[in-house]
């Protein structure tokens, strides 16, 4: 645990919002508010994320055929689940007003885990409408290079370059003791504040080029190439397909944006404190829309699909006559246990002897 740094060492996301230093009564009830918004977001996309991302991994790992579409479905859903999954240390943190209990090597891996799956995430959907463009535009090119294998591999890829990208976390989050609590902070130490300075540019350039801007301009070019390709071409019939990108870059885009947005005026703290109260507001809100991003995918992608809702109902209720089956099975065994024969006072069974 290291000593309290300096302003500029530390950032907002995932603190307490940069706000250190003593406010008035009514400042705080103005955070206090926004952070109780930030704890019902958070619940509600980890019951949501948790339950929907459950689903999908199930279908696209025992129900459904095994495709190149399910591969990259698959796996989304595992990113999201995965992110879901660590969302309860992020409640339970702001719930503590930003009391960080669970050590410095889980401060570490929480961030990490949590932003493997942030680029993951992105990248999946990415790679998804990339895809979803190619097979239907190019079809030479599917017929001699997509496959399950590739697609497996393309995963594989993605996981390794998602690791890589979060790698910071690992090297700069730390905790801080500050008065009575103990903060999971990014500090970006070091003896020269030129280079903390540097060090937080770049990372935060990185995270928004690659975790937003390139994914987000992949995916808005493939959908506007495929909407040309539609009006050319009458054999070409992808309206729900259709219906189902547009839906994406728009979450994509409004749980995103916002979140790249103020991470981007996070760096102006370095130069003007004027910011300071405005990202005080705006990084809760931000990041908890950002962090529902993870639930939204698999009702876009999956739940709205006429297929997955075939497989889960039939499931249901094979599931169903399962149950039905054996609590009658059950129930004829108990009865015929239970219920004894009767016999008149003058009958004696024939086995029996006198």
């Amino acid at each position: 645990m290291t000593e309290f740094p300096e302003y500029e060492n530390y950032t907002y996301e995932y603190l307490e919002y940069g706000d250190f230093e003593e406010t008035k009564a009514e400042g705080y009830i103005q955070k206090e508010a926004l952070h109780i918004v930030s704890v019902v977001i958070y619940s509600l996309a980890f019951v949501l994320g948790v339950i929907g991302n459950g689903i999908v991994i199930w279908v696209t790992a025992f129900k459904s055929k095994r495709t190149i579409n399910s591969v990259w479905l698959q796996n989304l859903a595992i990113a999201d689940f995965v992110f879901v999954l660590f969302l309860p240390f992020s409640i339970d943190y702001v719930l503590r007003n930003f009391n960080w209990i669970f050590g410095w090597n889980m401060c570490k891996l929480n961030s990490f885990v949590c932003t493997v799956n942030m680029y993951a995430s992105v990248l999946f959907v990415t790679v998804l409408s990339l895809d979803r463009y190619i097979s239907l535009v190019h079809l030479s090119f599917c017929q001699s290079f997509r496959s399950v294998r590739w697609a497996w591999g393309m995963c594989a890829l993605i996981w390794i370059v998602s690791m890589l990208l979060s790698s910071p976390a690992l090297i700069f989050r730390e905790t801080v003791q500050y008065q009575n609590k103990v903060v999971c902070f990014n500090n970006f130490h070091d003896e020269h504040g030129h280079t903390a300075v540097v060090r937080h540019i770049a990372m935060v350039l990185l995270r928004t080029t690659v975790g937003f801007l390139l994914p987000f301009a992949t995916i808005c070019i493939t959908a506007i190439l495929l909407a040309r390709r539609m009006k050319q071409s009458s054999g070409v019939h992808i309206s729900s397909f259709s219906r189902t990108v547009t839906a994406v870059v728009l979450a994509f885009f409004l749980c995103w944006a916002p979140f790249h947005v103020f991470s981007l005026m996070e760096l102006g703290i370095h130069y003007s404190p004027y910011l300071h109260p405005i990202l005080i507001v705006s990084f809760p809100l931000a990041t908890s829309l950002a962090f529902f991003n993870s639930c939204i995918n698999p009702i876009l992608y999956v739940l709205i699909s006429k297929n997955v809702w075939g497989i889960l109902k039939k499931s249901c209720m094979n599931i169903a006559k399962q149950s039905l089956r054996e609590l009658n099975h059950s129930l004829s065994a108990t009865e015929s246990v239970s219920i004894p024969v009767i016999c008149s006072p003058e009958e004696v069974p024939a086995s029996s002897t006198v």
